[in-house]
């Protein structure tokens, strides 16, 4: 009689089971599928007794499961690897852009002077060193010009001095040889008159 209260029951369960209005078996995930399982295993003493149709069913969820995160492990690898090879290209592009900018900064603060680069504060120095060098030398020239200048300006005044006083002197050596002559005349004739006396 037991036996038969216990077919009875089980087959009551499982008909109870079956009647019970079930979401959709296909959206079931793995954790709802086990609850429905464990739900609907009949008990025997201690023992849960499970159909091969729901282990199934829960086998396949699991199989799905695996697959579904597989397929997503393989999705985040190749997102990883295309977020790499994103990276490698944006390293790239940007070791690219520093080295520009290298040049460009190199650029701004050096020139290049018969193809030898200063930097351009030292080529500012050395431009103002040479161009104070000229200044010094053409102010050093301009004054010996000038002092140069001066000294034919005083020579030609003592020359001309001199000019005219050797004009004056030789006036004067000229009116005196006239007068000495005119003596000496004066003299030859009063002495030849004296001889003819």
């Amino acid at each position: 009689m037991r036996t038969v209260l216990l077919l009875f029951l089980l087959s009551s369960s499982l008909a109870y089971s079956q009647s019970v209005e079930k979401p959709e078996e296909d959206n079931l995930n793995l954790e709802d599928r086990f609850k429905e399982m464990k739900a609907a295993a009949q008990t025997f003493k201690d023992y849960k007794v499970i159909k091969e149709v729901a282990l199934d069913k829960v086998w396949k969820i699991v199989k799905d499961s695996m697959a579904k995160k597989e397929e997503l492990r393989l999705t985040a690898e190749m997102e990883i690897a295309n977020l790499k090879e994103e990276l490698t290209t944006m390293r790239n592009s940007i070791q690219v852009q520093e080295a520009s900018m290298k040049d460009i900064v190199y650029d701004s603060t050096h020139i290049s002077v018969f193809g030898i680069p200063f930097s351009k504060t030292v080529f500012i120095l050395l431009t103002t060193i040479i161009v104070a060098a000229l200044v010094f030398i053409l102010s050093m020239a301009y004054a010996r010009v000038k002092i140069a200048n001066s000294l034919v300006k005083e020579k030609t005044v003592i020359a001309d001095s001199i000019a005219h006083e050797f004009d004056d002197f030789k006036k004067k050596s000229m009116e005196k040889q006239t007068k000495l002559s005119r003596e000496l005349q004066n003299e030859r004739n009063k002495l030849l008159e004296y001889r003819k006396l």
